[in-house]
């Protein structure tokens, strides 16, 4: 009985190999998170209707991100399993495939921006300085699409085979380049124009064309790991398009869902009133500020549980789920404690209204429950779960609980019954505490487990 509970806490090689993946990805998490506080502090200054504008606007190219996220991550469901199998030509068709699809998406973004920019932020908020703003702010926005399909998709990517180390240099680099940028263009410094929330586009802009460029120049021209081209775009993927879908698009639904999930919640709180979206603008950061490890123990549960089935060790893999979800538990604590501690000082920081300040209190309370949920779900669904190729089970359980319970218990008790803020908050999250049990024992019986066909190999019904 010792040495199975010995099992299940995992072994060295498995939290040496955990911690190369996930610092990494947690220090570029914590940088993603810098450049959006350092974001949300410089607009600050120019009044809650900028600040919530710029948060409302970029609820839409959020949802893009999720999306891009969706496919990227759906991708590395194939990619780890791939290169545990050393098989590099179906690695590199799923990297196409990937590829071919994200620019599909990145158009259809692009094309609404352009045409409809009104319409999107009539969407979040009816208040018409707030839309006035936030058009402003999507126009310039409009080539970020394409950039951040394309560097997000192979950063993805690159993780699956150990790559965790050039993301992290090119976040960076571009912490600086947008802070930089948003200070000369927001405030109108070393002789720029003052462009207030236009400025805290361009700066974005300009930070994720960097990203462009560092990341696809490496990926395309200098790794040497997996060796993809240019030219590989156009090779023939035909004998492994119905794999990728299988696995990839319960994936892309489920991540799709949960941006759509998010812009209702942003829709929600955009018609309670101003203050409460700025006061919710305060707190993402701190959720994002306190999730930064979990973000990078998902990333590495994914990858490490797929190269464990890609090596055809599946009980193996069932004992470092358990391994991962403690982690999990333990990190959403940490997350709590730390929330707890940064509240005050951080929500004092910002300069905003007096009342925005009070609902940001309210939902930082909520926040500090949520959190320990939302550490073990993410782990499970985002990381464990998801590279065993039990997608369509995560598809299934993000319609049911966003849509089904945390969407209609946050409207109601937002539009309807008008609670307080702290449960408003509640019943809009209150689908990561379901989800965090119906995964457990989906966990517990091993039905996650699944098979990934290789190109050419045909797929079982």
């Amino acid at each position: 009985m010792k040495s199975n509970i010995r099992d299940y806490l995992g072994d060295r090689s498995l939290y040496t190999k955990m911690a190369k993946i996930a610092i990494p990805v947690a220090l570029q998490q914590l940088i993603t998170v810098g450049i959006n506080l350092m974001d949300t502090i410089m607009l600050s200054s120019m009044g809650d209707d900028q600040l919530a504008a710029s948060s409302q606007a970029t609820q839409f190219i959020t949802l893009f991100q999720i999306c891009c996220m969706g496919i990227g991550m759906g991708a590395s469901v194939l990619t780890s399993r791939y290169w545990g199998m050393k098989d590099n030509t179906s690695l590199k068709k799923t990297i196409t495939i990937m590829l071919r699809f994200v620019l599909g998406f990145a158009s259809v973004f692009t094309a609404a921006t352009i045409a409809v920019p009104g319409l999107i932020m009539q969407i979040y908020t009816p208040d018409q300085p707030i839309i006035d703003y936030g058009i402003i702010y999507l126009r310039w926005m409009i080539p970020t699409y394409i950039c951040m399909g394309l560097s997000l998709t192979c950063t993805i990517v690159l993780r699956t085979v150990g790559q965790t180390l050039v993301p992290l240099l090119c976040s960076i680099c571009a912490f600086f380049v947008n802070v930089f940028c948003n200070w000369v263009f927001i405030f109108g410094m070393l002789g720029a124009p003052r462009m207030e929330i236009a400025g805290a586009a361009l700066g974005t802009l300009i930070a994720r064309i960097f990203e462009l460029c560092f990341i696809c120049g490496y990926f395309f021209i200098i790794d040497k790991r997996i060796r993809y081209r240019l030219r590989d775009v156009l090779m023939n993927t035909r004998d492994l398009v119905r794999e990728y879908f299988r696995v990839s698009i319960p994936v892309l639904i489920s991540d799709s869902l949960l941006a759509l999930g998010n812009n209702a919640v942003a829709i929600i709180m955009g018609h309670i009133s101003p203050a409460f979206v700025a006061a919710n603008s305060v707190t993402v950061v701190v959720q994002q500020l306190s999730s930064v490890l979990t973000t990078g123990i998902s990333n590495a549960s994914g990858i490490i549980t797929g190269h464990t089935m890609g090596e055809g060790d599946y009980e193996k893999a069932q004992r470092q789920g358990y391994t991962f979800l403690i982690l999990g538990f333990l990190i959403g604590c940490a997350a709590a404690v730390v929330i707890m501690i940064l509240r005050a000082p951080i929500i004092n920081y910002y300069d905003v209204s007096p009342e925005a300040k009070n609902i940001a209190w309210d939902l930082m309370n909520a926040i500090i429950i949520i959190v320990i949920f939302q550490s073990m779900n993410s782990i499970l669904t985002k990381g464990v779960l998801r590279a065993g190729g039990d997608t369509k089970f995560l598809m299934l359980g993000d319609i049911l609980f966003l849509w089904v319970a945390s969407i209609p218990l946050g409207a109601l008790a937002g539009l309807v019954f008008h609670w307080s803020s702290f449960w408003i908050y509640t019943m809009l999250k209150i689908d990561q505490i379901i989800k965090c049990v119906w995964c457990y024992f989906r966990l517990r019986s091993g039905k996650w487990l699944k098979k990934i066909h290789k190109a050419g190999e045909p797929v079982s019904k």
